[in-house]
């Protein structure tokens, strides 16, 4: 993925949900942009105007599409819909 069409992961450590998910797109050797709320503050609020929740993790994919608190089925069902290579 380029720059411009890479997954990009809002989380912090201290999230269940988001090392669960950050684990699965690890595992999954994807190339994303993990934005850490812990040492960037003011991210929190991009990824709540981009979802309109406080719950974490957001994701957001290449097609503008966004997930919050998504389940591993939730995340490789949209890389499937995407056409992801993993």
């Amino acid at each position: 993925m380029t720059e411009d069409t890479k997954i990009r992961m809002f989380g912090a450590q201290w999230c269940g949900d988001c090392r669960r998910t950050k684990a699965q797109l690890d595992a999954l050797e994807l190339d994303y942009d993990y934005i850490d709320l812990e040492h960037d503050v003011a991210a929190a609020k991009v990824a709540e105007e981009i979802s309109g929740r406080k719950q974490i993790p957001v994701v957001v994919y290449p097609d503008g599409s966004h997930q919050v608190e998504p389940s591993n089925a939730d995340v490789e069902a949209k890389l499937r819909e995407l056409g992801a290579t993993y």
